[in-house]
């Protein structure tokens, strides 16, 4: 499996696209901007992308969706719990001063527990609320991407509307933390890092303080 990874947009979203070697067919993760730079990529390696998962349906996170989608024909995958969210992605960038994209509406609400197919690439949904109602997480191959409920020594917002700290810690703990130690964990920004160093430092996990 090839893992592409780039930041898009002014707010420096980790777009992620993975690929199957073999049958080409692809999965792009959080297409949040910069269409043009994906699908160069995208046609760079000769990939058929088969969905467009968004991790969540923060405005940084969903930019590209439409271009990405008629230029794919890829379906679009998400948690029912954001489908508000999903539809007021246009106006949200107006709060941070920016302009953002309407996006289409989903093709599949996805559920905690499902599992997404694509060649031989398979990520298992993880249903982590807190950011925002819903919001995922995916699983496979070693590999977790978090969005933005865990971050390399942080944990996403959780002052937007529809986000709870005490709901978001517990997602985390509940469904990451009781991942094994050395799972690489992909964040919505900023750097990667692994299960077992966010357990043993991440200020937000280890301080029962933050935690009750």
């Amino acid at each position: 499996m090839a893992l592409i990874q780039l930041s898009v947009g002014p707010l420096q979203v980790n777009c992620y696209i993975l690929a199957d070697d073999e049958t080409k067919e692809a999965i792009v993760i959080d297409p949040g901007d910069d269409a043009g730079d994906i699908l160069r990529i995208i046609r760079e390696k000769g990939l058929n992308v088969k969905y467009l998962v968004l991790t969540h349906a923060h405005f940084d996170h969903t930019g590209a969706n439409k271009e990405l989608k008629e230029a794919t024909g890829a379906e679009l995958l998400m948690h029912a719990d954001d489908k508000r969210l999903l539809e007021s992605a246009a106006n949200q960038g107006s709060i941070f001063g920016m302009r953002s994209s309407a996006s289409p509406p989903a093709d599949k609400y996805v559920k905690h527990g499902e599992t997404i197919t694509s060649g031989k690439i398979s990520l298992r949904v993880l249903h982590t609320p807190g950011h925002s109602p819903g919001g995922i997480c995916l699983l496979g191959q070693g590999m977790v991407f978090t969005g933005d409920a865990l971050f390399a020594g942080s944990i996403g917002r959780t002052d937007l509307p529809g986000g709870d700290f005490h709901t978001l810690i517990r997602s985390i703990k509940t469904n990451l933390m009781t991942l094994p130690d050395d799972t690489k964990v992909f964040c919505g920004h900023g750097p990667s890092s692994t299960i077992g160093t966010e357990r043993n430092e991440n200020p937000f996990l280890t301080d029962d303080s933050l935690a009750e």
